[in-house]
């Protein structure tokens, strides 16, 4: 298993990030459902634009997040930072993708936005202590 498949078999096994956005020495962090294209390294998560975070997405666009296994035990821990873009979702095909993984959702009439992928980071102990594994997309 290459790396990236590593990174991806990961996510796979998640469904909630936390994201983190800026616009100059303001800062904002949030939680978040995410489907996730393997095809065109993006996540996709839906928000509001009332929101703080997607205000700051509005005139900044950089964003980076993690995903993490919640353990306390050292052996076990895995966790992935990300960085990318985050933009108004354009996709419809992408659009399906996080209706049928929140099908609820759709209710909501929610405002959807994808990420679009640049780095991630994979920290996974299980594969020895400390063991990083780092993709560059760019």
């Amino acid at each position: 298993m290459n790396d990236l498949e590593r990174v991806e078999q990961f996510i796979d096994q998640h469904h909630v990030m936390s994201l983190a956005t800026s616009v100059e020495d303001e800062v904002s962090v949030c939680s978040l459902f995410f489907s996730y294209d393997a095809q065109i390294k993006s996540f996709i998560v839906a928000s509001s634009d009332d929101t703080l975070h997607i205000k700051h997405i509005l005139q900044n666009k950089t964003v980076a997040g993690n995903i993490l296994l919640e353990t306390k035990d050292v052996g076990k821990i895995q966790g992935l930072q990300f960085r990318g873009e985050c933009v108004p979702l354009q996709n419809r095909e992408l659009e399906k993708l996080y209706f049928q993984d929140f099908p609820y959702a759709r209710e909501m009439s929610p405002k959807l936005w994808q990420i679009k992928v640049k780095h991630f980071k994979l920290t996974d102990n299980t594969l020895g202590f400390g063991k990083k594994i780092i993709v560059d997309l760019d």
